[in-house]
């Protein structure tokens, strides 16, 4: 049996707009995604919070949880993650509290120091910026607020208090790889538009991390960014939706999916075209064989418990198509 095998796979979702499309017809199209994961026994679904990015509908993190954990059966569904700092975190443990009473077992809560948005955006959510200082004193209340609070303080989460919603620490450094090791709690590294530090961070979380209530042993997941289909020349072209979308990022424009083009030369210069690949340096694109090799390959040099996804594809049905062939490649592996 190979460690691919016995990897689980997971999926990081954005509620991307494909161009053409809106708000209400892409979120119907993910609760699909998501049933459709479900179905094929994916371990997780995240979804990360943005705010004010045209083309990025997953700015209300907590209540697409709670839809998608609505409509799916076994698959765990949780935030990809919340940012810490943009809320409260009374106001946090009492919605994934309230999550966790709902959906007993399913609910993740993943945690981040980011704005996820830029800083005029921030101001308008009341951000302070020096929140992201507070961000290991704010993780250590949620804990306390959503575990068997004995503290004697006046202020609980109800609900929330005893419900042990298993808290995520994510990044894409080392500052989060480093507090999710002191606290003894597992991490996942965005490699899926960060990864620069994806190894060194692994590393550090694996050698400082003390054992916890929560987790004995260092659980970490990488995110990747994944683009499957039925050939290599087919999922190569598939690809060129998601690094338009990079070129956009880079550029400020709105975040909207665009369709595959057959030749991306006619879209960027050479310094565009590095900026870009480095961001997607950790692409894994191809084929069911090349997935097998490349995921395989993958797992072995990381040295993860668990890969996460994203599956940036235009067209909705090649979408759903991607999810049963990354896991027929991994099952029949």
């Amino acid at each position: 049996m190979s460690l691919l095998a016995d990897t689980p796979l997971s999926l990081l979702e954005l509620a991307t707009v494909p161009q053409g499309s809106d708000i209400p017809q892409t979120l119907q199209h993910m609760l699909e995604h998501a049933r459709h994961a479900d179905q094929l026994g994916f371990k997780r679904l995240w979804l990360a919070e943005h705010h004010n990015m045209a083309g990025i509908a997953s700015s209300a993190t907590s209540v697409l949880v709670g839809q998608i954990a609505a409509q799916t059966q076994q698959i765990r569904v949780g935030s990809g993650g919340v940012m810490l700092p943009n809320h409260a975190p009374l106001v946090i443990a009492e919605q994934f509290g309230t999550l966790a009473s709902l959906y007993p077992d399913r609910i993740d809560l993943g945690l981040g120091r980011a704005p996820g948005t830029d800083p005029i955006t921030s101001r308008a959510l009341r951000r302070d910026d020096m929140r992201a200082e507070q961000f290991p004193a704010e993780v250590a209340e949620l804990q306390r607020l959503l575990g068997d609070d004995t503290s004697g303080k006046r202020v609980k989460a109800y609900p929330g208090s005893g419900t042990h919603v298993p808290i995520w620490l994510l990044g894409s450094s080392l500052f989060s790889a480093q507090l999710a090791a002191h606290r003894g709690l597992p991490y996942a590294f965005a490699a899926h538009f960060a990864p620069r530090y994806l190894h060194e961070a692994l590393a550090l979380y694996r050698q400082q991390f003390r054992p916890s209530e929560q987790l004995s042993e260092p659980y970490a997941i990488a995110t990747i960014p994944l683009i499957a289909a039925a050939s290599d020349k087919e999922a190569h072209y598939l690809a060129t939706s998601s690094q338009q979308r990079v070129m956009a990022l880079m550029s400020g424009q709105p975040l909207f999916l665009p369709p595959p083009v057959a030749n991306m030369d006619e879209l960027w210069d050479i310094p565009m075209q590095a900026q870009v690949q480095s961001f997607l340096a950790m692409a894994v694109v191809g084929g069911p064989a090349t997935l097998t090799f490349k995921l395989e390959a993958l797992v072995k040099e990381l040295g993860v418990n668990e890969l996460m996804f994203t599956n940036d594809i235009y067209d909705r049905q090649k979408r759903l198509d991607a999810l049963e062939i990354v896991m027929d490649a991994v099952v029949g592996n």
